[in-house]
Protein backbone atom coordinates (compact mmCIF):
# COMPACT_ATOMS: atom_id res chain seq x y z
CA UNK A 1 0.00 0.00 0.00
CA UNK A 2 1.62 3.01 -1.14
CA UNK A 3 1.97 5.51 2.09
CA UNK A 4 0.19 9.03 2.28
CA UNK A 5 1.79 12.14 1.28
CA UNK A 6 3.53 13.48 4.60
CA UNK A 7 4.23 10.16 5.90
CA UNK A 8 7.02 9.33 4.82
CA UNK A 9 9.15 10.98 7.15
CA UNK A 10 6.77 9.83 9.93
CA UNK A 11 7.20 6.51 9.21
CA UNK A 12 10.74 6.88 8.69
CA UNK A 13 10.76 8.42 12.14
CA UNK A 14 9.46 5.17 13.76
CA UNK A 15 11.70 2.82 11.73
CA UNK A 16 14.90 4.91 12.42
CA UNK A 17 13.70 4.53 16.06
CA UNK A 18 13.50 0.89 15.96
CA UNK A 19 17.44 0.81 15.01
CA UNK A 20 18.70 3.26 18.01
CA UNK A 21 20.32 2.03 21.24
CA UNK A 22 20.70 5.09 23.84
CA UNK A 23 22.15 3.26 27.18
CA UNK A 24 24.30 4.73 29.63
CA UNK A 25 27.02 3.21 31.76
CA UNK A 26 27.21 3.57 35.68
CA UNK A 27 29.83 2.55 38.03
CA UNK A 28 31.47 3.09 41.04
CA UNK A 29 35.08 4.56 41.08
CA UNK A 30 37.51 2.76 39.37
CA UNK A 31 35.23 -0.01 38.36
CA UNK A 32 36.68 -0.23 34.70
CA UNK A 33 33.59 2.17 33.15
CA UNK A 34 35.92 4.15 30.91
CA UNK A 35 38.14 1.32 29.81
CA UNK A 36 34.78 -0.56 29.00
CA UNK A 37 33.51 2.88 26.87
CA UNK A 38 36.42 2.65 24.90
CA UNK A 39 36.50 -0.99 24.35
CA UNK A 40 33.14 -0.72 23.17
CA UNK A 41 34.16 1.94 20.58
CA UNK A 42 36.88 -0.67 18.90
CA UNK A 43 34.31 -3.43 18.87
CA UNK A 44 32.07 -1.41 16.76
CA UNK A 45 35.09 -0.72 14.76
CA UNK A 46 34.75 3.55 15.61
CA UNK A 47 38.67 2.63 16.48
CA UNK A 48 41.19 0.51 14.93
CA UNK A 49 43.44 0.65 18.81
CA UNK A 50 41.83 1.52 21.89
CA UNK A 51 41.59 5.35 22.06
CA UNK A 52 42.92 5.56 18.19
CA UNK A 53 39.97 6.91 16.47
CA UNK A 54 39.03 7.37 13.22
CA UNK A 55 38.07 10.43 11.49
CA UNK A 56 38.54 11.95 8.24
CA UNK A 57 41.31 9.67 7.15
CA UNK A 58 43.39 10.27 10.20
CA UNK A 59 43.59 8.89 13.56
CA UNK A 60 43.47 10.73 16.16
CA UNK A 61 42.96 10.57 20.16
CA UNK A 62 39.81 11.02 21.75
CA UNK A 63 38.92 9.51 24.96
CA UNK A 64 35.30 9.73 26.52
CA UNK A 65 37.18 11.92 29.78
CA UNK A 66 38.14 15.05 27.39
CA UNK A 67 38.47 17.54 30.06
CA UNK A 68 41.83 18.58 31.34
CA UNK A 69 41.03 18.15 35.09
CA UNK A 70 39.48 14.53 34.11
CA UNK A 71 43.16 14.00 32.57
CA UNK A 72 45.32 15.48 35.37
CA UNK A 73 43.14 13.16 38.01
CA UNK A 74 42.30 9.86 35.84
CA UNK A 75 38.15 9.62 37.04
CA UNK A 76 35.42 10.94 34.65
CA UNK A 77 33.94 14.11 36.19
CA UNK A 78 31.53 15.20 33.30
CA UNK A 79 29.67 13.17 31.06
CA UNK A 80 29.89 12.58 27.50
CA UNK A 81 27.81 11.46 24.68
CA UNK A 82 28.93 9.68 21.84
CA UNK A 83 27.47 8.04 19.51
CA UNK A 84 28.64 4.95 16.76
CA UNK A 85 27.10 2.42 14.80
CA UNK A 86 27.56 -1.64 15.18
CA UNK A 87 25.36 -4.39 13.78
CA UNK A 88 23.67 -2.21 11.49
CA UNK A 89 22.13 -0.39 14.54
CA UNK A 90 23.04 3.29 15.86
CA UNK A 91 24.29 3.33 19.41
CA UNK A 92 24.19 6.55 21.49
CA UNK A 93 26.46 5.78 24.31
CA UNK A 94 26.07 8.07 27.53
CA UNK A 95 28.89 7.94 29.63
CA UNK A 96 28.24 9.63 32.88
CA UNK A 97 30.69 10.69 35.77
CA UNK A 98 31.88 7.83 38.20
CA UNK A 99 32.98 10.08 40.87
CA UNK A 100 30.52 10.31 43.62
CA UNK A 101 30.25 14.12 43.68
CA UNK A 102 28.73 13.99 40.54
CA UNK A 103 25.85 12.14 41.15
CA UNK A 104 23.49 14.81 39.99
CA UNK A 105 25.38 14.97 36.65
CA UNK A 106 24.43 11.45 36.02
CA UNK A 107 20.84 11.49 37.04
CA UNK A 108 20.21 14.45 34.03
CA UNK A 109 22.24 11.86 31.86
CA UNK A 110 20.23 9.15 33.55
CA UNK A 111 16.68 10.86 31.98
CA UNK A 112 18.10 10.39 28.67
CA UNK A 113 18.82 6.67 28.75
CA UNK A 114 15.99 3.71 27.75
CA UNK A 115 18.86 1.37 29.88
CA UNK A 116 22.10 1.25 31.73
CA UNK A 117 24.92 -1.06 31.86
CA UNK A 118 26.11 -1.60 35.81
CA UNK A 119 30.05 -2.21 35.80
CA UNK A 120 31.15 -3.96 39.03
CA UNK A 121 34.74 -5.08 40.02
CA UNK A 122 34.97 -9.03 40.92
CA UNK A 123 36.97 -7.99 43.95
CA UNK A 124 34.79 -5.13 45.06
CA UNK A 125 31.31 -6.01 44.31
CA UNK A 126 28.56 -3.90 45.06
CA UNK A 127 29.53 -0.34 46.17
CA UNK A 128 28.13 3.23 47.91
CA UNK A 129 27.87 4.58 44.61
CA UNK A 130 26.73 1.84 42.80
CA UNK A 131 23.74 1.64 45.39
CA UNK A 132 22.91 5.54 44.63
CA UNK A 133 23.53 5.12 41.29
CA UNK A 134 20.71 2.32 40.87
CA UNK A 135 18.18 4.35 42.88
CA UNK A 136 18.64 6.58 40.48
CA UNK A 137 17.70 3.66 37.23
CA UNK A 138 15.19 2.02 39.70
CA UNK A 139 13.11 5.79 39.95
CA UNK A 140 12.96 5.51 36.49
CA UNK A 141 12.05 1.70 35.54
CA UNK A 142 15.10 1.43 33.34
CA UNK A 143 16.67 -2.16 32.45
CA UNK A 144 19.89 -2.64 33.73
CA UNK A 145 22.83 -5.21 32.01
CA UNK A 146 25.85 -5.94 34.87
CA UNK A 147 29.07 -6.76 34.06
CA UNK A 148 30.97 -8.52 37.05
CA UNK A 149 34.65 -6.78 35.33
CA UNK A 150 38.28 -7.25 36.25
CA UNK A 151 37.98 -10.98 36.41
CA UNK A 152 41.31 -11.31 34.73
CA UNK A 153 42.51 -10.28 38.42
CA UNK A 154 42.10 -11.88 41.50
CA UNK A 155 38.72 -11.11 42.87
CA UNK A 156 35.64 -12.70 44.99
CA UNK A 157 33.52 -15.75 44.03
CA UNK A 158 30.99 -14.75 41.68
CA UNK A 159 27.97 -17.02 42.80
CA UNK A 160 28.81 -14.59 46.25
CA UNK A 161 28.65 -11.49 44.29
CA UNK A 162 24.95 -12.86 42.59
CA UNK A 163 23.72 -13.10 46.45
CA UNK A 164 25.01 -9.49 46.89
CA UNK A 165 23.45 -7.65 44.12
CA UNK A 166 20.06 -9.43 45.05
CA UNK A 167 20.61 -8.41 48.58
CA UNK A 168 21.94 -5.15 48.78
CA UNK A 169 20.06 -3.66 45.12
CA UNK A 170 17.00 -5.74 45.28
CA UNK A 171 17.89 -7.00 41.40
CA UNK A 172 17.95 -10.65 40.57
CA UNK A 173 21.21 -11.13 38.44
CA UNK A 174 20.17 -14.18 35.49
CA UNK A 175 24.39 -14.79 34.67
CA UNK A 176 24.30 -14.89 30.56
CA UNK A 177 27.61 -15.96 30.37
CA UNK A 178 29.50 -17.64 33.63
CA UNK A 179 33.26 -17.70 34.03
CA UNK A 180 35.78 -20.50 33.46
CA UNK A 181 38.40 -20.44 35.72
CA UNK A 182 38.73 -18.77 39.16
CA UNK A 183 38.89 -14.96 39.63
CA UNK A 184 42.77 -14.07 38.21
CA UNK A 185 42.96 -17.39 36.35
CA UNK A 186 40.18 -16.85 33.68
CA UNK A 187 40.22 -18.79 31.02
CA UNK A 188 37.07 -17.86 29.02
CA UNK A 189 33.35 -18.21 29.69
CA UNK A 190 30.04 -20.43 29.22
CA UNK A 191 27.95 -19.21 27.30
CA UNK A 192 24.74 -20.38 28.85
CA UNK A 193 22.59 -19.70 25.61
CA UNK A 194 24.67 -22.55 24.36
CA UNK A 195 26.43 -24.45 26.27
CA UNK A 196 28.87 -23.93 24.17
CA UNK A 197 33.04 -23.00 26.25
CA UNK A 198 33.78 -19.11 24.78
CA UNK A 199 38.32 -19.25 24.92
CA UNK A 200 39.79 -15.78 24.95
CA UNK A 201 43.19 -15.03 24.04
CA UNK A 202 44.97 -12.11 25.17
CA UNK A 203 46.13 -9.44 23.06
CA UNK A 204 49.40 -7.21 23.53
CA UNK A 205 47.79 -3.95 26.51
CA UNK A 206 43.83 -4.89 24.93
CA UNK A 207 45.05 -2.67 22.34
CA UNK A 208 42.92 -4.97 19.90
CA UNK A 209 39.47 -7.13 19.88
CA UNK A 210 40.73 -10.46 21.42
CA UNK A 211 40.49 -13.53 19.48
CA UNK A 212 37.02 -15.89 20.40
CA UNK A 213 37.76 -19.68 20.10
CA UNK A 214 34.09 -21.82 20.32
CA UNK A 215 34.76 -25.11 22.29
CA UNK A 216 32.16 -27.92 22.34
CA UNK A 217 31.38 -28.63 25.92
CA UNK A 218 32.89 -32.20 25.70
CA UNK A 219 36.25 -31.16 24.62
CA UNK A 220 36.25 -27.89 27.30
CA UNK A 221 36.37 -30.41 30.00
CA UNK A 222 38.54 -32.12 28.00
CA UNK A 223 41.08 -28.80 27.69
CA UNK A 224 40.33 -27.29 31.05
CA UNK A 225 39.70 -29.99 33.85
CA UNK A 226 38.81 -29.14 36.80
CA UNK A 227 37.92 -25.26 36.18
CA UNK A 228 35.46 -26.88 33.39
CA UNK A 229 33.83 -29.12 36.06
CA UNK A 230 33.65 -26.35 38.43
CA UNK A 231 32.02 -24.02 36.02
CA UNK A 232 29.70 -26.89 34.98
CA UNK A 233 28.15 -27.31 38.46
CA UNK A 234 27.87 -23.70 39.15
CA UNK A 235 26.06 -23.27 35.84
CA UNK A 236 23.87 -26.38 36.72
CA UNK A 237 22.83 -24.71 39.86
CA UNK A 238 21.87 -21.53 37.98
CA UNK A 239 19.81 -23.71 35.76
CA UNK A 240 18.29 -25.39 39.23
CA UNK A 241 17.44 -22.02 41.03
CA UNK A 242 16.03 -20.62 37.49
CA UNK A 243 18.00 -17.33 37.33
CA UNK A 244 17.43 -17.90 33.73
CA UNK A 245 17.29 -14.44 31.55
CA UNK A 246 13.61 -13.52 31.10
CA UNK A 247 12.51 -10.31 29.05
CA UNK A 248 9.78 -8.98 30.78
CA UNK A 249 11.49 -9.20 34.24
CA UNK A 250 14.32 -7.39 32.53
CA UNK A 251 12.32 -4.57 30.85
CA UNK A 252 10.62 -4.09 34.34
CA UNK A 253 13.56 -3.28 35.62
CA UNK A 254 13.47 -6.76 38.09
CA UNK A 255 16.18 -8.74 36.76
CA UNK A 256 19.39 -8.12 35.63
CA UNK A 257 21.20 -10.28 32.38
CA UNK A 258 24.65 -10.70 33.88
CA UNK A 259 27.96 -11.05 31.93
CA UNK A 260 31.84 -11.78 32.90
CA UNK A 261 34.55 -10.36 31.69
CA UNK A 262 37.56 -8.31 31.46
CA UNK A 263 37.39 -4.90 29.90
CA UNK A 264 41.13 -4.13 30.20
CA UNK A 265 41.89 -7.73 28.35
CA UNK A 266 38.73 -7.71 26.16
CA UNK A 267 37.66 -10.58 27.24
CA UNK A 268 33.64 -10.64 27.12
CA UNK A 269 33.63 -7.11 25.86
CA UNK A 270 31.68 -8.63 22.71
CA UNK A 271 29.09 -10.43 24.74
CA UNK A 272 28.35 -7.48 26.03
CA UNK A 273 28.12 -5.14 23.13
CA UNK A 274 25.79 -7.39 21.52
CA UNK A 275 23.48 -7.93 24.39
CA UNK A 276 23.09 -4.09 24.37
CA UNK A 277 21.63 -4.35 20.62
CA UNK A 278 20.09 -7.63 21.33
CA UNK A 279 18.11 -6.71 24.56
CA UNK A 280 17.95 -2.97 25.20
CA UNK A 281 14.87 -1.83 24.12
CA UNK A 282 14.77 0.93 21.13
CA UNK A 283 13.31 4.06 22.32
CA UNK A 284 9.45 4.19 23.43
CA UNK A 285 7.21 6.88 23.07
CA UNK A 286 7.62 9.80 26.08
CA UNK A 287 4.77 11.00 28.28
CA UNK A 288 4.50 14.84 28.04
CA UNK A 289 4.26 16.74 31.86
CA UNK A 290 0.55 15.97 31.73
CA UNK A 291 0.97 12.43 31.48
CA UNK A 292 0.24 12.41 27.52
CA UNK A 293 2.32 10.19 25.15
CA UNK A 294 3.63 11.88 21.82
CA UNK A 295 4.06 9.49 20.02
CA UNK A 296 7.49 8.73 18.08
CA UNK A 297 6.08 9.86 14.41
CA UNK A 298 4.62 13.11 15.28
CA UNK A 299 6.78 16.28 14.54
CA UNK A 300 9.88 16.54 16.02
CA UNK A 301 10.50 17.38 20.11
CA UNK A 302 13.30 16.62 22.10
CA UNK A 303 14.98 17.96 25.83
CA UNK A 304 17.72 19.61 26.93
CA UNK A 305 19.56 17.07 29.49
CA UNK A 306 23.04 18.51 29.56
CA UNK A 307 25.09 21.71 29.01
CA UNK A 308 28.43 22.20 28.45
CA UNK A 309 30.73 24.91 27.83
CA UNK A 310 34.79 25.31 26.37
CA UNK A 311 34.50 21.95 25.18
CA UNK A 312 36.27 23.83 22.56
CA UNK A 313 38.29 26.35 24.06
CA UNK A 314 39.79 27.69 20.81
CA UNK A 315 36.15 29.11 20.38
CA UNK A 316 35.09 29.46 23.79
CA UNK A 317 31.40 27.64 22.55
CA UNK A 318 29.02 25.96 24.70
CA UNK A 319 27.00 23.27 23.56
CA UNK A 320 22.87 21.97 24.65
CA UNK A 321 23.08 18.10 24.71
CA UNK A 322 19.49 17.38 23.72
CA UNK A 323 17.65 13.75 23.10
CA UNK A 324 15.22 13.18 20.59
CA UNK A 325 12.05 12.24 21.86
CA UNK A 326 9.64 12.10 18.31
CA UNK A 327 9.89 12.94 14.83
CA UNK A 328 12.90 13.70 12.50
CA UNK A 329 15.30 16.33 13.41
CA UNK A 330 16.73 18.43 10.49
CA UNK A 331 19.37 20.64 11.12
CA UNK A 332 18.74 24.18 10.17
CA UNK A 333 14.78 23.57 11.29
CA UNK A 334 12.91 26.27 12.90
CA UNK A 335 11.63 24.54 16.30
CA UNK A 336 9.84 26.27 19.73
CA UNK A 337 11.35 26.88 22.41
CA UNK A 338 8.75 25.27 25.20
CA UNK A 339 9.66 27.92 27.83
CA UNK A 340 9.70 30.85 26.44
CA UNK A 341 7.16 30.19 22.97
CA UNK A 342 9.60 31.70 20.84
CA UNK A 343 11.24 29.84 17.76
CA UNK A 344 14.90 28.40 17.74
CA UNK A 345 16.89 28.08 14.92
CA UNK A 346 18.91 24.86 14.48
CA UNK A 347 21.49 25.94 12.26
CA UNK A 348 24.41 24.89 14.17
CA UNK A 349 23.27 20.80 15.21
CA UNK A 350 26.51 18.78 15.63
CA UNK A 351 26.76 14.68 16.73
CA UNK A 352 28.96 13.86 19.43
CA UNK A 353 31.74 11.77 19.99
CA UNK A 354 32.86 13.10 23.38
CA UNK A 355 34.77 16.49 22.62
CA UNK A 356 34.87 15.46 18.85
CA UNK A 357 31.81 16.91 16.88
CA UNK A 358 31.00 16.45 13.19
CA UNK A 359 27.83 18.12 11.85
CA UNK A 360 24.54 16.38 11.44
CA UNK A 361 21.85 16.91 9.29
CA UNK A 362 19.57 14.52 10.59
CA UNK A 363 18.49 12.66 13.87
CA UNK A 364 16.34 10.44 15.32
CA UNK A 365 14.14 9.12 18.18
CA UNK A 366 16.86 8.05 20.58
CA UNK A 367 19.63 10.27 19.36
CA UNK A 368 21.70 12.87 21.27
CA UNK A 369 22.60 16.52 19.30
CA UNK A 370 24.58 18.74 20.49
CA UNK A 371 23.24 22.15 19.78
CA UNK A 372 26.38 24.90 19.20
CA UNK A 373 25.88 28.48 20.78
CA UNK A 374 22.36 27.41 21.93
CA UNK A 375 23.02 30.24 24.80
CA UNK A 376 19.35 30.58 25.41
CA UNK A 377 18.58 26.68 26.22
CA UNK A 378 18.74 25.35 30.16
CA UNK A 379 19.30 21.94 31.25
CA UNK A 380 15.37 20.55 31.39
CA UNK A 381 14.25 23.14 28.40
CA UNK A 382 11.85 21.29 26.20
CA UNK A 383 12.23 21.79 21.88
CA UNK A 384 9.57 20.78 19.76
CA UNK A 385 7.75 21.12 16.06
CA UNK A 386 4.15 20.88 15.27
CA UNK A 387 2.11 20.15 18.02
CA UNK A 388 3.14 22.21 21.73
CA UNK A 389 4.57 19.49 24.04
CA UNK A 390 6.47 19.83 27.45
CA UNK A 391 8.55 17.25 28.97
CA UNK A 392 8.79 16.69 32.12
CA UNK A 393 11.53 18.56 34.27
CA UNK A 394 14.43 16.98 35.25
CA UNK A 395 14.72 16.58 39.55
CA UNK A 396 17.88 17.96 40.79
CA UNK A 397 19.14 16.55 44.25
CA UNK A 398 19.31 18.59 47.65
CA UNK A 399 22.92 20.35 48.14
CA UNK A 400 24.57 19.40 51.60
CA UNK A 401 27.51 21.64 50.85
CA UNK A 402 28.08 25.34 50.89
CA UNK A 403 30.86 27.83 50.38
CA UNK A 404 31.16 31.27 49.98
CA UNK A 405 32.96 32.57 46.14
CA UNK A 406 34.58 35.98 45.59
CA UNK A 407 36.98 36.23 42.58
CA UNK A 408 40.52 36.81 43.62
CA UNK A 409 41.23 40.11 41.80
CA UNK A 410 38.55 42.30 42.09
CA UNK A 411 40.00 43.42 38.44
CA UNK A 412 38.66 40.47 36.92
CA UNK A 413 34.85 40.65 37.92
CA UNK A 414 33.46 40.83 35.11
CA UNK A 415 34.99 37.40 33.77
CA UNK A 416 33.79 35.56 37.35
CA UNK A 417 30.32 36.94 37.18
CA UNK A 418 30.15 35.84 33.40
CA UNK A 419 31.75 31.95 34.50
CA UNK A 420 29.58 31.68 37.59
CA UNK A 421 26.42 32.53 34.71
CA UNK A 422 27.67 29.48 32.41
CA UNK A 423 28.61 26.85 35.17
CA UNK A 424 25.41 27.56 37.01
CA UNK A 425 23.74 27.13 33.61
CA UNK A 426 25.33 24.02 33.30
CA UNK A 427 24.49 22.32 36.60
CA UNK A 428 28.25 21.90 37.98
CA UNK A 429 26.71 23.92 40.98
CA UNK A 430 23.99 25.64 42.01
CA UNK A 431 24.63 29.32 42.92
CA UNK A 432 22.45 30.94 45.60
CA UNK A 433 22.42 34.85 46.22
CA UNK A 434 22.06 36.56 49.14
CA UNK A 435 18.21 39.16 48.93
CA UNK A 436 19.75 41.00 51.24
CA UNK A 437 22.58 42.37 49.65
CA UNK A 438 25.64 40.23 50.49
CA UNK A 439 27.67 40.55 46.91
CA UNK A 440 28.79 37.08 47.14
CA UNK A 441 27.45 34.45 46.10
CA UNK A 442 27.24 31.18 47.66
CA UNK A 443 27.72 27.43 45.78
CA UNK A 444 25.89 24.85 46.85
CA UNK A 445 27.01 21.19 45.91
CA UNK A 446 26.52 17.46 46.73
CA UNK A 447 30.18 16.77 47.01
CA UNK A 448 33.62 18.93 47.46
CA UNK A 449 34.86 17.50 44.23
CA UNK A 450 32.20 19.55 42.57
CA UNK A 451 33.76 23.03 44.56
CA UNK A 452 36.93 21.75 42.85
CA UNK A 453 36.04 21.37 39.33
CA UNK A 454 34.03 24.85 39.78
CA UNK A 455 37.41 26.73 40.93
CA UNK A 456 39.36 24.90 38.08
CA UNK A 457 37.01 25.91 35.38
CA UNK A 458 36.29 29.66 36.75
CA UNK A 459 40.51 30.13 36.58
CA UNK A 460 41.35 27.98 33.22
CA UNK A 461 38.20 29.11 31.26
CA UNK A 462 37.41 32.68 32.36
CA UNK A 463 40.73 33.82 33.60
CA UNK A 464 38.91 34.14 36.97
CA UNK A 465 40.82 32.51 40.33
CA UNK A 466 38.40 32.70 43.12
CA UNK A 467 38.41 32.01 46.78
CA UNK A 468 36.19 29.56 48.06
CA UNK A 469 35.28 29.91 52.21
CA UNK A 470 32.99 26.59 53.39
CA UNK A 471 30.26 27.49 55.74
CA UNK A 472 28.88 25.37 58.61
CA UNK A 473 25.73 24.64 56.93
CA UNK A 474 24.60 20.80 56.38
CA UNK A 475 21.38 20.71 55.25
CA UNK A 476 18.72 23.13 52.86
CA UNK A 477 14.78 23.70 53.34
CA UNK A 478 12.91 25.75 50.33
CA UNK A 479 10.82 27.82 52.42
CA UNK A 480 8.51 30.79 51.81
CA UNK A 481 9.12 34.71 52.59
CA UNK A 482 7.07 34.54 55.70
CA UNK A 483 8.67 31.50 57.24
CA UNK A 484 12.27 33.05 56.16
CA UNK A 485 11.61 36.18 58.25
CA UNK A 486 10.86 33.98 61.11
CA UNK A 487 13.73 31.95 60.75
CA UNK A 488 15.87 34.95 60.68
CA UNK A 489 14.65 36.43 64.17
CA UNK A 490 14.73 32.67 65.41
CA UNK A 491 19.22 32.37 65.02
CA UNK A 492 21.79 34.33 63.05
CA UNK A 493 23.15 30.94 61.96
CA UNK A 494 20.46 30.38 59.89
CA UNK A 495 20.90 31.86 56.26
CA UNK A 496 17.81 32.37 53.83
CA UNK A 497 19.38 32.59 50.32
CA UNK A 498 17.53 32.81 46.52
CA UNK A 499 18.41 30.88 44.00
CA UNK A 500 17.88 32.33 40.01
CA UNK A 501 14.37 31.17 39.62
CA UNK A 502 13.20 33.25 42.77
CA UNK A 503 13.08 30.45 45.28
CA UNK A 504 13.92 30.91 48.93
CA UNK A 505 15.94 27.96 50.57
CA UNK A 506 17.08 28.48 54.28
CA UNK A 507 20.46 26.59 54.87
CA UNK A 508 20.79 25.34 58.25
CA UNK A 509 24.29 23.96 60.15
CA UNK A 510 22.48 20.81 61.96
CA UNK A 511 20.09 18.41 61.14
CA UNK A 512 18.78 18.35 64.59
CA UNK A 513 18.07 22.14 64.89
CA UNK A 514 16.28 21.59 62.11
CA UNK A 515 14.11 18.63 63.06
CA UNK A 516 13.01 20.52 66.20
CA UNK A 517 11.84 23.78 64.33
CA UNK A 518 9.79 21.22 62.12
CA UNK A 519 8.50 20.16 65.76
CA UNK A 520 7.75 23.11 67.02
CA UNK A 521 6.33 25.06 63.85
CA UNK A 522 4.41 22.84 62.34
CA UNK A 523 3.14 25.28 60.25
CA UNK A 524 6.20 27.09 58.73
CA UNK A 525 7.23 26.31 55.24
CA UNK A 526 10.42 23.88 55.51
CA UNK A 527 10.24 21.59 52.44
CA UNK A 528 12.97 19.15 50.91
CA UNK A 529 15.13 20.66 48.11
CA UNK A 530 14.86 18.01 46.07
CA UNK A 531 12.71 18.82 43.01
CA UNK A 532 11.76 19.34 39.51
CA UNK A 533 14.72 21.60 37.85
CA UNK A 534 14.30 23.38 34.68
CA UNK A 535 12.85 26.78 34.70
CA UNK A 536 10.07 28.29 37.00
Amino acid sequence: MTALVGEEPRLAAAGEAARRRTFAIISHPDAGKTTLTEKFLLYAGAVAEAGAVKARGARRRATSDWMALEQERGISITSTALQFSYRGHVLNLLDTPGHRDFSEDTYRVLAAADAAVMVLDVAKGVESQTLKLFEVCRARSLPVLTLLNKYDRPGRDPLELLDEIEEQIGLRPTPVTWPVGIAGDFRGVVDRRTGEFVRYGRTAHGARTASEERVEPELARLSEGGAWEQAAEEVALLEAVGANFDTPSFLAGETSPLFVGSALTNFGVRHLLDAVVDLVPPPSPRANSAGVVRRLEEAFSGFVFKIQSNMDPAHRDHVAFVRVCSGRFERGMTVVHQPTGRPFATKYAASLFGAERETIDVAYPGDVIGLVNAGDLRIGDTLYAGEPVAFPPIPSFSPELFARVRPRDTGRHKQFRRGVEQLEKEGVVQVLRDPSGDPDPVLAAVGRMQFEVFAHRLAEEFGAAVELSPTAHTVARRTDEATAAALLRTSASIRVLARRDGALLALFESPHWLARLEAEHPDWRLEPVLESGGRP
